[in-house]
């Protein structure tokens, strides 16, 4: 076996133990982790409540900032506590003298970075819409952009800064250990650098969600999968060039199929959710 290939072996097999070992300190923690878990399920329920409707497909409109940031941020907890919990679970096992307190900074902090990173998409949709306007039209370059989006997201995937942030976020040990700072304001320092890492592991995965429809509870329950599983399978590899295959034929079939993707919904067909939307201006 030649070095490279041991080296890989070596850090595959840490990465795994260090997957194992926050698996055993959710168990252990079970109490932080279940209730990481009820606050997701409780999102998703109001998340699903809150966009009812709203689907318009590919561009569909983000209503006033105020809005879209509140169901941004029920969105992020919905999709991202379940993979959080056990890095949450292992700070917890580190902390447990102190309480839950120092967890749920964590925990608050990584999901203030998610709100900002909120923020940030709506204003780059609003700039796309002054800028291109009507271009974005489905009839027009709509259905280009929304797949020219998936490739790039596809590509993505395979790149090195994804892998170097996905071993962020697959290492908690690792990544806890490095990052370690006492008291409150460590833990909100520790959670934002974890949410930072997850961003650059997750944007393109974020906007290929907007390329599918932002107010879809079917492509948030997709996409909210595929990062979970790239989290937590034990073959990273796999589960990052799977994304990247699935992503594609998307990309492919927005453009070529667009009325048999399944849970695609086709802009300018959708009048209930336009209304909805204009309501919620």
């Amino acid at each position: 076996m030649s070095l490279t290939a041991a080296a890989g072996a070596r850090d595959h097999s840490a990465e795994r133990h260090e997957l194992a070992q926050a698996r055993g300190a959710a168990r252990s923690r079970g109490g932080l982790a279940l209730l990481l878990l009820v606050l997701a399920a409780a999102a998703w329920w109001l998340t699903a409540k809150r966009m009812a409707g709203m689907d318009a497909g590919p561009g569909t409109d983000l209503g006033a900032l105020g809005w879209f940031l509140g169901v941004w941020v029920v969105m992020m907890a919905a999709m991202m506590f379940p993979s959080l919990a056990p890095t949450t679970a292992l700070y917890a096992r580190m902390t447990q003298r102190r309480g839950w307190s120092l967890p749920l900074l964590f925990t608050l902090s990584y999901l203030v970075v998610w709100g900002a990173a909120g923020i940030l998409a709506f204003a780059m949709f609003r700039l796309g819409q002054s800028v291109l306007g009507g271009g974005l039209a489905w009839s027009a370059g709509g259905r280009w952009f929304a797949g020219g989006v998936l490739a790039f997201a596809a590509a993505y995937e395979v790149t090195p800064l994804k892998d170097v942030c996905l071993g962020k976020c697959r290492s908690p040990l690792g990544f806890l250990l490095a990052t370690w700072r006492d008291g409150k304001r460590g833990a909100l320092e520790m959670g934002s650098r974890h949410a930072a890492w997850c961003l650059g592991c997750c944007w393109a995965l974020m906007a290929a969600l907007f390329a599918l429809g932002i107010m879809s509870l079917v492509w948030m329950a997709f996409v909210a999968a595929l990062i979970a599983l790239e989290k937590t399978l034990p073959w990273r590899r796999i589960a990052t060039w799977g994304t990247a295959g699935v992503l594609l034929a998307l990309a492919v079939a927005v453009v070529a199929i667009p009325r048999d993707v399944p849970g695609l919904v086709i802009p300018g067909h959708g009048g209930q959710a336009m209304h909805s939307m204009t309501v919620m201006r």
